[in-house]
């Protein structure tokens, strides 16, 4: 059985912890799409773990751990983390799968990737800078590097020959310096040979999985608004981020999901650039900046806070085909004494829908808000949904009521245990 979990909004919604608590049952876990601009942060009995590339299920020495071939990756990140895990976990060397046909973040992908947004100015997208966007470029117009091309040296070499003059064109054009290609190839050789014992064909073992009805759970690395498509564009990310791309990006058919969870918090965040309509700048978006440590795991910028958005909520239901959502971070609003909750958006007098609106509209909507009691004591420690403040399961029943899915998990802390089964 394929379950997905998924963001609900921007990213950032805190996937991560969930992703590892179901993983604990799990027979593999999957990422299939996206690169290291993703950024989950895991805290369990082992430590704190901000992981970018490999999936959170790697904590559950049973769990098989696939990075399928719509991941873009940077060789050096995914060192580094296979190295930081190696200090807490038994050999995983038999079970981390990274798919031959992954395409790589090259060094000039990542110094094109800021200058691309130090010439735009103002009209930046506030991209991570870690050269997403110019290799899923490259990887559409033909010019990309793939996993399969390190197994031969004079195949690499030739590829860089013809790519890297191009690539250096444009570098000094806007005012960086050029790359050297023996030092490109010598680099990425050299950080290729510490992990290609992990390039296995990912697309058999993952059917097998399937065929034998094994527990699957993909982990979405960016949320529903950051979908290249769907999402607020062009403050968007490379990738597709719906369930339907896990085709493309793992070969599995959309079919075999069964399972569909988002996960979305109390409130709403994005990083960067673009439109966000329940957006504070007030002193009550700095308490939620503060009281939930609102800085992102990959760029350590701090996100812009909100109230939570229904409306964004409800298309995320429709175009996800959501089962049930988990809200995190129920927390972080323990000490407000009232609350705000977006359930529609106006323009121009007129109620109108997030499908209607692209980025530039989106940016002019006003939100119709609902007011609610803030609970005014810690949940961080309750267990059962039954225990939490009246406010508090209001609060939540207010969302079911609009999002017409039920809430499947309650998250009151970083930790497993801060978690409440409804």
């Amino acid at each position: 059985m394929i379950h997905l979990v998924i963001g609900a909004q921007w990213g950032d919604e805190g996937k991560g912890k969930i992703v590892d608590l179901l993983s604990q049952k799990a027979d593999a876990s999957v990422r299939f799409h996206g690169g290291n601009n993703a950024g989950h942060t895991i805290v369990n009995h082992l430590g704190r773990f901000p992981l970018h590339l490999i999936s959170a299920g790697i904590f559950n020495i049973k769990c098989q751990v696939f990075i399928t071939n719509g991941v873009i990756v940077d060789l050096e990140v995914l060192n580094q983390e296979i190295e930081t895990l190696k200090k807490v976990l038994p050999d995983f060397k038999k079970r981390l799968f990274l798919s031959p046909r992954c395409h790589v973040i090259m060094p000039y992908h990542k110094i094109l990737d800021k200058l691309y947004e130090k010439t735009k100015g103002k009209a930046k997208t506030g991209t991570t800078g870690r050269g997403i966007g110019p290799t899923y470029a490259d990887k559409v117009s033909y010019n990309g590097i793939r996993l399969f091309d390190f197994f031969d040296n004079n195949r690499l070499k030739e590829k860089l020959s013809v790519i890297l003059p191009l690539k250096n064109k444009i570098i000094v054009g806007l005012g960086g310096t050029p790359l050297k290609l023996d030092e490109v190839y010598q680099e990425e050789i050299a950080k290729f040979k510490k992990i290609a014992s992990y390039v296995k064909e990912t697309f058999s073992p993952l059917m097998k999985l399937v065929a034998t009805n094994k527990k699957i759970i993909y982990e979405g690395a960016q949320g529903t608004f950051l979908d290249n498509d769907w999402g607020t564009y062009p403050y968007v990310t490379g990738s597709n981020t719906v369930p339907g791309n896990i085709n493309a990006a793992s070969g599995i058919p959309a079919q075999y999901i069964k399972r569909v969870t988002a996960v979305s918090k109390t409130y709403t965040t994005r990083v960067g650039s673009g439109p966000f309509p329940t957006e504070l700048f007030n002193a009550d978006g700095e308490k939620i900046r503060t009281n939930g440590n609102e800085f992102g795991t990959t760029t350590g910028r701090p996100r812009r806070c909100g109230w939570l958005d229904l409306e964004l909520l409800r298309f995320a239901v429709q175009i996800n085909g959501l089962t049930d959502l988990v809200i995190t971070k129920l927390d972080v609003l323990d000490d407000f004494k009232t609350l705000k909750i977006a359930i529609g958006y106006t323009l121009n007098g007129k109620r109108i829908k997030y499908i209607d609106c692209d980025s530039y509209l989106l940016g002019k909507v006003k939100p119709i808000y609902k007011i609610m009691k803030g609970w005014q004591q810690s949940t961080s420690k309750i267990k059962k949904f039954k225990d939490l403040p009246k406010e508090a399961k209001n609060y939540l029943k207010e969302i079911e009521k609009n999002i017409k899915i039920p809430i499947s998990i309650v998250s009151v802390g970083p930790e497993r245990n801060q978690t409440i089964f409804c």
